[in-house]
């Protein structure tokens, strides 16, 4: 599904590329690559402004553990610039293989006529893998503990990284991308090694008499099913520009605060080293993320694809597996589950389900319109009325920030009580 773009060329969309090309928009060349560094940097400061204040000044985080997050934040910022000035040289070479989209969402418009490049999260996912191999030699030992797990976490990543761009190429059916991300988790799944137990919440310390319970082979289910939803419905959230990335960053940018809390609250040397992993795993997503947004932001220039979405998803789950908090991890995808839940009916195929579950735009206005399909773009449209694609973008992003603050919220009530 990811930016639920079409490739085929009908006459139709022939013809609107011949009228483009009069108005000086040239389609063979698609739009003009220019980063929006301005919108980048205002999404970066409000993001991960909370981070670094707790970082820097909020906690007492031990030098050398600073100091590590400190090389891994350098080489996101890295990650950061090589993904911008890569991401125009791979444009070229997409569309010269004819992988490019019309956006839907601008159709009449002359901006709706241009070719788009598509799947170009293929970059993100690339300089990703490259920032987070290359850490090892500042952290990682070959005795360490944490080295299996991290590269097992990397493989997963790489598999997931390559089956979204096997399903841009080959438009994979529904049903079978549901079990795409079930094959990338192997890796992970094999190489877990850390524990298989919950804690009881402490109403029910009495009736049950135990406070740990050993799940088994059951949480290594719950494992496998927790990284195909996180990377399904990133997938299923979209259609929008900026969107997928964009909900991405927020996530990952919450997650960022979660690991940083925990390091600077907790007083055990294992469980920081869990927490510091994540952190060691999110900053590059971070980075090279931002770096995609900056040509996938309103108007995009670039198409994300399937490829960006099952590999943000996928980075995602092995970051709340390896560090253990998986149910923070639901928490922050709330917005993802009530767009999942939603759409149950159409993506079960009990109500009709149409290929492309888009709003309608109107090309005088610029405006777009809520359409009958059941997900969250559409019922936001619906609940709130006519709005642009960036303003809604921005709400939808809103949306997700106050579900990783409620998520925040409740961990703060429930500390003590629940668990």
């Amino acid at each position: 599904m990811g930016d639920l773009r079409r490739r085929s060329i009908s006459s139709t969309a022939k013809s609107a590329i011949a009228e483009a090309s009069q108005r000086n928009l040239s389609s063979d060349e698609g739009p003009r690559i220019e980063p929006k560094y301005k919108q980048i940097l205002a999404i970066g400061l409000i993001c991960l402004c909370p981070y670094l204040y707790m970082l820097f000044y909020h906690y007492d985080v031990e030098d050398e553990l600073r100091e590590s997050i400190l090389i891994n934040m350098v080489m996101s910022i890295g990650a950061f610039f090589a993904t911008t000035f890569i991401i125009p040289v791979a444009s070229k070479y997409v569309l010269r293989r004819n992988m490019f989209g019309y956006d839907i969402n601008k159709k009449g418009s002359p901006q709706g006529s241009i070719k788009v490049p598509e799947s170009l999260g293929l970059v993100t996912g690339i300089v990703y893998l490259v920032v987070a191999i290359l850490f090892q030699l500042f952290n990682f030992t070959s005795d360490s503990i944490w080295l299996v797990e991290y590269n097992a976490a990397l493989g997963s990543i790489c598999f997931m990284l390559f089956l979204g761009f096997v399903d841009d190429v080959l438009d994979i059916p529904w049903r079978v991308k549901l079990f795409l991300p079930s094959i990338a988790a192997l890796p992970l799944l094999m190489a877990y090694a850390g524990h298989t137990t919950i804690l009881i919440p402490k109403p029910l310390h009495s009736y049950l008499g135990i406070t740990v319970l050993d799940l088994g082979w059951i949480y290594k289910l719950y494992m496998f099913f927790l990284a195909v939803f996180c990377t399904n419905s990133i997938n299923i959230h979209a259609g929008i520009n900026g969107l997928e990335v964009g909900q991405t960053i927020v996530i990952s940018s919450a997650i960022l605060i979660h690991n940083i809390m925990q390091i600077g609250l907790s007083s055990k040397d294992d469980y920081k080293q869990a927490h510091a992993f994540s952190i060691y795993l999110i900053q590059p997503l971070i980075g090279a993320s931002l770096g995609l947004l900056a040509y996938n932001w309103y108007p995009s220039s670039v198409f994300v694809g399937d490829t960006f979405t099952y590999f943000a998803g996928m980075a995602l789950a092995v970051v709340g597996i390896l560090g253990h908090f998986s149910e923070t991890l639901l928490l922050f995808f709330l917005p993802q589950v009530l767009n999942f839940l939603y759409s149950c009916p159409q993506l079960f195929k009990l109500v009709p389900c149409p290929r492309h579950r888009l709003p309608s735009y109107d090309p005088q206005t610029g405006l777009l319109t809520g359409s009958k399909d059941m997900n969250l773009v559409n019922l936001f449209l619906r609940l709130f009325g006519r709005c642009s694609e960036a303003s809604l973008c921005v709400k939808l992003l809103a949306f997700q920030a106050l579900a990783c603050a409620f998520c925040f919220g409740l961990r703060s009530v429930m500390a003590g009580w629940y668990k």
